[in-house]
């Protein structure tokens, strides 16, 4: 993507017709939390706090000027009762029953979107059971060959698309962990990835036929998960190719957002590290997804990332460079969509002193990662229209593994991600991109 390509201010598209959201793994908790929630909030009946689209704002100019619109009435951004939702699920439940299993959202607020909820069934998923082996799905997409799945799935999208009368549509991956991969070379080059395809092989994941059907539609594809799934070259090439935003991965919600506050601070203030150790129980379907041991793998390879790239240990090797790192994920089913973690953090500061931080963060998954979910389709939308092609590195802010180039580390910092987006979409607006110098307050301009 070539800079002269993006387009700015006026020549980008407007957000005109309706805008698909299309989801796999629509009757998870993430996904029936996500949809119910704006069908509530399009009502007047809940606020959608935790969306940086709909209550950020974004501060232009200096300080004196006092500048600091909405992000939405900043950018030209998609109207949320434009959205349509659609997608696929290996249970053939209504996302009302399907809610109701996932006993993320009260009784009240189900019940005065019921009618909505009922409306929309999932399509029949593309599933293996080796890929996710702790799930065991009936509503199943049957083909002789995986470029058969892919065709299924581009032709239920068409369906979608003309059922519902939308004019664009997103995609947004919100379904399971899949076990552990790493990039092989059928992976490396787009070419042997399509005839991999044809030739049913093994080492292609379901989340990767979805993101092939979405990319050769040229439709944006987000990774919600952890999976090996549209960070792999053959995948970047396609995008790239069809000019589509690619983002991923993995939703930045409860222990990881904890993480990427903290430790910025712990660097900032250089105060040395000798251990974090992070535990996790939650019961819902992601948890027993990850109660396997592959799956977990997954995971777990997306957590650890993050302290290291964060505290650069190659550069402070006096305060990080021996710190352990430990994280585990339990499933307990009483806890349901209710994930509580805990972090037992050793520090030490001057003279080497140790000191301990503990977290204890009772939190609600689907309810941190629904909002995400809500900037994530109406951002890749914006990026869209604005020809931003291949992959968005200005929305890390949302991942706990953030898709980069491949020459660049990943940028983990909470702040230092909102600023590279809100600065991209000052650039977008034709405003001036905001450093914090302010050196040019002091300075006597005579001189």
């Amino acid at each position: 993507m070539k800079r002269e390509e993006i387009r700015r201010q006026e020549n980008i598209r407007a957000p005109e017709g309706r805008v698909g959201v299309l989801i796999p793994g629509i009757g998870g908790a993430v996904s029936t939390t996500f949809v119910a929630g704006v069908e509530l909030i399009r009502r007047g009946i809940g606020e959608p706090i935790g969306s940086l689209t709909q209550l950020g704002t974004i501060r232009l100019g200096k300080r004196y000027e006092h500048r600091a619109p909405r992000i939405k009435d900043f950018v030209p951004l998609a109207d949320v009762n434009d959205l349509v939702f659609g997608g696929w699920d290996i249970y053939d439940a209504n996302l009302y029953e399907a809610a109701k299993y996932a006993r993320v959202l009260s009784g009240d607020h189900l019940e005065s979107v019921r009618d909505f909820l009922s409306s929309i069934k999932p399509m029949p998923a593309v599933f293996d059971q080796r890929f996710v082996r702790n799930l065991d799905g009936s509503h199943i997409k049957k083909g002789t060959n995986l470029r058969e799945l892919v065709d299924a799935v581009k032709e239920d999208i068409e369906d979608f698309c003309k059922k519902n009368n939308v004019s664009r549509c997103i995609m947004i991956w919100c379904g399971s962990t899949e076990v552990y991969m790493k990039p092989d070379k059928v992976h490396q080059s787009l070419p042997e990835f399509l005839q991999a395809l044809e030739d049913n092989d093994s080492r292609i994941a379901p989340s990767m036929i979805y993101a092939v059907a979405a990319l050769e539609m040229g439709i944006p594809y987000i990774n919600g998960a952890p999976n090996l799934t549209v960070d792999i070259p053959a995948l970047i090439e396609l995008a790239c190719q069809n000019k589509v935003p690619i983002a991923g991965k993995d939703f930045k919600t409860g222990q990881t957002l904890m993480k990427t506050i903290i430790a910025p601070g712990l660097k900032a203030r250089m105060l040395g590290l000798e251990g974090w150790y992070s535990t996790n129980i939650l019961g819902n379907r992601d948890g027993l997804v990850l109660d396997d041991k592959d799956s977990f793998k997954t995971k777990e390879e997306s957590k650890l990332s993050v302290l290291d790239y964060i505290l650069q240990p190659h550069l402070y090797p006096s305060l990080y460079r021996n710190y352990y790192h430990k994280v585990t994920i339990n499933y307990y089913p009483p806890r349901g969509d209710n994930k509580e973690g805990w972090d037992c953090i050793d520090i030490f500061g001057w003279l080497g002193y140790p000191m301990h931080i503990k977290v204890d963060f009772e939190c609600r998954d689907s309810i941190l990662a629904a909002p995400l979910c809500l900037d994530l389709v109406l951002f890749m939308d914006l990026a869209q229209r604005a020809n931003m092609s291949g992959i968005q590195e200005w929305l890390s802010f949302y991942f706990k593994s953030p898709m980069h180039k491949e020459n660049l580390y990943p940028e983990h910092d909470l702040f230092i991600q909102l600023m590279k987006l809100k600065n991209t979409l000052r650039y977008l607006m034709g405003e001036e991109q905001i450093t914090h110098f302010g050196l040019d307050y002091y300075m006597n301009s005579d001189e």
